[in-house]
């Protein structure tokens, strides 16, 4: 039985501003309407003799991988929350004592949750053709079939024929020059690397116990003493954050013997960069990707984003432009992977807009800023039906609740009632306060907050339904 496993970390910086730290872009629709992660939930529906669907995932993207699964309909899936971030190799190691604890063995199919699988029925029959050289205890890597001469990938050498399609795994290489990148396209014998892996449970831990025990002991102690709950089972924090932080590729698969290659030409893409996703998506005549409310003229070989308002751009070519709520980012597309310089200068600046967007989700919804300035912010509060936000109280700030729609149920103290539309309520600096909405229909709140703080961090929780008590964020 094959397990997937979808690997849902990642702060997907090359991608902002579209992705940020607390919303990154596998959360997001690149192509088409579904999501990245959402793509790779339903690509292995093709599979025969799938067993539990497994996502990883840090804690501040745990109900974010929970409803995007419930959206796609699967409910046989285990969600392993991650303390902390500690790279693949111990996400993949968690995963795999856990499938052996619930079933005995089995096949893992670890898959990245921000990639682009075209030609799906192409993977599927990769998988298929990998699965017995897999069950023989060998370690399998995909290799992509390159078609051009890409810098932001890792490659793999190709050596000997072993079976069918399967290769020998001469040498892995890092993310190469142009220049050489142009002799690996040139040579046939390089495979990007695509992060993609399939083999035996325990032939996986047994090669990591052999070239990178502390990562295997730490691992299996998080998960021996993992914490179940409703949203997913928690690792332990302090023998997971002993393990050393490091890729599949470093701890096992550069080092083990049973290491083989299955070629894979199946229109993949991981979507690292603007350019990235100008190539995967459908173009125009001119050789165009657009996204949302776009109106191009005489426009060339470009992506153009735009996340709500009108976006006009004229007489331009090759040039990326992405628009969201706060803040829009141009550049030339062969140049889009320098955002990772943008992205280090505004992060010494302290800018909020690396973190956030102006709309933050939360467990019970979301909430998007209107306006702020000296001691006061106006946000808009948007709370799922059945939802609750915790019971908490602020040190220095003091909120003015508005209802423009639903019905609210408000504790402010020890008292308990319901607010309807046109009806508001003033919570004091100190006073313990909860919001619910008991009913079927979105609840949203026109807040003001009003204070000489009005950070985020400001929040005592008392009592929190998604239990996060110990975070400092609502």
């Amino acid at each position: 039985m094959i397990h997937p496993v979808i690997l849902c970390g990642g702060s997907g910086t090359r991608m902002w501003p579209l992705s940020r730290s607390y919303f990154p872009k596998q959360f997001h629709s690149i192509q088409g309407n579904r999501t990245l992660l959402e793509d790779t939930i339903l690509r292995i529906d093709g599979l025969t003799d799938v067993g539990t669907r497994l996502a990883i995932c840090n804690e501040q993207f745990q109900f974010m991988t929970q409803d995007q699964f419930a959206d796609m309909d699967h409910e046989n899936f285990k969600l392993l929350i991650e303390p902390c971030a500690r790279n693949t190799a111990p996400a993949i190691a968690v995963a795999a004592k856990w499938i052996i604890d619930n079933f005995g063995s089995g096949l893992m199919l670890v898959m990245p949750a921000d990639h682009v699988v075209k030609d799906v029925k192409v993977f599927l029959n990769a998988v298929t053709e990998a699965r017995a050289h897999a069950n023989e205890g060998n370690l399998i890597t995909f290799g992509v079939t390159p078609d051009s001469a890409e810098t932001g990938y890792g490659y793999i050498k190709a050596g000997s024929k072993i079976e069918n399609s399967i290769v020998e795994v001469d040498q892995f290489v890092e993310k190469p020059d142009l220049e050489t990148a142009k002799h690996f396209l040139a040579s046939g014998d390089y495979f990007w690397n695509s992060g993609i892996f399939l083999f035996d449970c325990r032939a996986w831990l047994s090669a990591l116990e052999q070239y990178a025990p502390e990562i295997y002991s730490n691992s299996l102690l998080a998960i021996e003493n993992a914490v179940d709950s409703d949203f997913g089972l928690l690792l332990d924090q302090h023998h997971f954050d002993l393990c050393p932080s490091d890729s599949i590729d470093y701890a096992v698969m550069e080092h083990a013997s049973n290491v083989s290659m299955m070629p894979l030409d199946a229109n993949w893409q991981d979507v690292g960069s603007w350019k990235g996703a100008w190539k995967v998506s459908e173009h125009d005549d001119d050789g165009n990707a657009q996204r949302g409310d776009v109106y191009l003229n005489d426009v060339k070989n470009s992506y153009v984003h735009s996340d709500g308002r009108l976006v006009v751009v004229s007489k331009l070519s090759n040039v990326a432009v992405i628009d969201t709520k706060d803040v829009t980012y141009i550049t030339d597309i062969d140049e889009s992977q320098e955002v990772k310089s943008v992205v280090s200068a505004l992060k010494k600046q302290q800018r909020v807009e690396l973190d956030f967007h102006r709309r933050v989700y939360r467990p019970w919804g979301s909430f998007e800023g209107i306006d702020s300035g000296p001691g006061f912010q106006v946000k808009r509060l948007s709370l799922n039906p059945k939802a609750e936000i915790s019971l908490q109280y602020h040190h220095k700030r003091s909120e003015h609740w508005v209802v423009v729609a639903g019905t609210a149920l408000v504790q402010k103290g020890e008292q308990v009632f319901e607010l309807n539309i046109n009806e508001s309520v003033d919570i004091p600096v100190g006073t313990k306060h909860k919001l619910s909405n008991l009913y079927d229909q979105t609840l949203e709140i026109i807040e003001v907050q009003t204070g000489s703080y009005l950070g985020e961090d400001d929040i005592v929780r008392i009592e929190d339904k998604y239990g996060r008590i110990k975070e400092e964020h609502s």
